[in-house]
């Protein structure tokens, strides 16, 4: 049987650069993003906050040339303009 282990990466709100590449009402609800591939693994969570608030959680799917790809389908609060 194989073990997989999973993290948290937590992200300022303010400071975390991005590129939207879906959204629905204005809102990333698919996000690509700079990432270290030795460290970072799908099925890893991605938090993204501001203050208390959270803005954007959710999972990554894939990661491809160093960057990976998040989703938050539902509850996203990312802006969809280009960062």
């Amino acid at each position: 049987m194989e073990v997989s282990f999973s993290q948290t990466l937590s992200f300022n709100a303010e400071t975390f650069d991005f590129e939207p590449v879906a959204n629905e009402n204005g809102n990333a609800t698919i996000i690509k993003f700079a990432v270290d591939e030795k460290k970072v693994s799908p099925g890893d969570t991605v938090v993204v906050i501001s203050g208390e608030e959270i803005h954007f959680h959710g999972m990554i799917g894939k990661i491809e040339g160093g960057f990976a790809y998040a989703s938050d389908p539902k509850g996203s609060l990312l802006p969809a303009g280009v960062q």
